[in-house]
């Protein structure tokens, strides 16, 4: 499992801090001017971000789930834009890299940054922070591990590595530490040369104060609580002392001192403090992460119960509320999710402390529920006080609502027709939202259109980094746009125009692979 990658790719990976274990990206510092930093330009560290994320995302425990990652992204977000008005993502890297986060469906408590701008996180870190604050600072380290280019500069100079092998290495020590077997990650370490440039790719003490010191300014810039990162360090420290279980492999990767620890509540005493943030919002995502990290009907029982307890501020009583309902609603316990639903919401639109996207996020959840037990009908009723806020949970809920309302292909669906339209203005922005490419292909089967439907699906794979499946689909439809039925030209030129384009993609990979590029 993912997890288990977070202890082992820390170690090798790049500085990988955890969860699908890669390492730290970087950007921003000197150019390294020799000639070995050629060999890990802005371009190759992007290129072996992408072959690893290909890997990562058809792994079960990569996780895309509308509601969390939303809030993921608009905590990070503020960090990259913030970045960029510092000067801290220069134009060298800001079109190159992929400034992309993403989930983990793991209960430890990581985040780590992969060559090329993308930045995994752990369920478990987001559990753990209270506040957006703690989760900005965290998220904000990490960005600058990738703006100030500390993977390449962890690299170049030391090994002239191929890019293949390097990425290679990476993932196979994912799979290894997947395996849940420390001799398996000992044989990729000793039969691959990894021991002799592992000291090369863990980020040095000074490396990790410099991703201290320039997190903590891109954090502020962005308007964060200064207060974030040194809260966020003290609450790691003491947890991890106090019941060291290897939940903490951020830790490994990352390793406090007191001297980080004195420097963070240094820089907090200092600067000023920025605007409050309604606390409820992160409050539901915290809940949301402490269910879906671990669905053993055990853990979800537990979670359920906390509907007892009432107590406390407004943030404690809707973390326990939303914890119950979600856990009983996949525990199929519909009457007493409903109950813990209706008093959440009710906590939402109460507290001075909540906002529009906290109510908003809860009902979403109710309505998600009220579809998993076959009522369409009333999870449409909560979805559309929502409708045309243009964003990606409601528009994907709606569709699933549509489709599940309308279960025979019917060509004149005026609700399949609106979903559609609205799925296809998203995806030509987000060509690589595979769970739209995947809704959208859904409706379009809907609605007797089977060329689409399969170009979608093949999408989607290939979102996925599937590309393989991507073909596969594709090939179906040209051989259907064959097959003699009313086919529209210009869908069957997308088709073959993409079909070529991927195959050529797939060619230059297995070229690169036999090359050792």
């Amino acid at each position: 499992m993912l997890r288990r990658a977070v202890a082992c790719s820390c170690a090798l990976a790049l500085g990988l801090s955890a969860v699908l274990q890669p390492a730290a990206a970087q950007n921003n510092l000197p150019a390294l001017g020799d000639s070995d930093s050629a060999d890990f330009s802005v371009g190759a560290e992007r290129k072996i971000g992408d072959e690893i994320m290909r890997e990562i995302r058809i792994d079960p425990d990569y996780i895309d789930d509308p509601l969390l990652f939303e809030y993921l992204q608009s905590v990070w977000d503020p960090l990259v834009a913030a970045s960029r008005r510092l000067g801290n993502i220069t134009a060298d890297i800001d079109q190159r890299f992929a400034w992309q986060p993403f989930l983990v469906r793991d209960p430890s408590v990581n985040a780590f940054a992969l060559p090329g701008g993308f930045v995994g996180v752990h369920l478990g870190l987001i559990a753990i922070t209270a506040t957006r604050d703690e989760l900005a600072s965290v998220l904000g380290h990490e960005m600058s591990h990738v703006s100030q280019r500390h993977i390449a500069r962890s690299i170049t100079g030391s090994s002239r590595r191929s890019l293949v092998s390097l990425a290679a290495l990476i993932i196979g020590l994912l799979a290894a530490s997947r395996s849940n077997n420390p001799d398996a990650i000992n044989a990729v370490v000793t039969g691959t040369q990894a021991a002799s440039i592992q000291s090369q790719l863990n980020f040095s003490r000074d490396m990790e104060r410099e991703a201290d010191r320039i997190g903590f300014q891109v954090m502020v810039a962005a308007g964060f609580s200064p207060g974030g990162m040194a809260a966020m360090f003290e609450k790691m420290e003491t947890s991890n002392r106090l019941n060291d279980f290897g939940g903490f492999p951020y830790l490994r990767t990352h390793p406090l001192t007191v001297e980080r620890i004195g420097e963070a509540r240094s820089r907090a005493s200092l600067a000023a403090v920025g605007p409050r943030v309604s606390v409820l919002d992160h409050t539901v995502a915290q809940a949301r992460a402490r269910i879906l990290m671990d669905k053993r009907v055990d853990a979800l029982r537990r979670w359920q119960g906390r509907d007892a307890d009432v107590e406390g501020s407004a943030a404690d009583k809707l973390l326990n509320l939303y914890e119950s309902a979600e856990a009983s609603s996949l525990l199929r316990d519909w009457a007493r999710a409903d109950a813990a639903f209706a008093k959440a919401l009710a906590i939402t639109r109460a507290s001075p402390n909540s906002s529009a996207r906290a109510e908003r996020a809860v009902a979403l959840t109710q309505a998600q529920s009220l579809l998993d037990r076959g009522a369409p009908g009333k999870a449409k009723e909560l979805v559309r006080a929502y409708a045309g806020d243009g964003s990606r949970p409601v528009m994907l809920l709606s569709a699933q609502i549509a489709l599940a309302e309308i279960p025979a292909v019917t060509p004149d669906s005026t609700d399949l027709k609106a979903r559609a339209s609205d799925l296809q203005t998203w995806v030509a922005l987000h060509p690589d939202d595979a769970l739209a490419w995947g809704s959208l292909g859904q409706i379009w089967g809907r609605l007797g259109l089977p060329l689409r439907a399969l170009r979608a699906e093949a999408e989607s794979r290939y979102a996925l980094g599937d590309l393989l499946g991507a073909v596969d689909r594709l090939r179906a439809a040209q051989r259907f746009a064959r097959s003699g039925g009313p086919v529209d030209f210009m869908d069957a030129s997308v088709v073959d125009s993409r079909l070529r384009d991927i195959e050529a993609q797939r060619r230059q990979i297995e070229l690169d692979h036999r090359a050792g590029r």
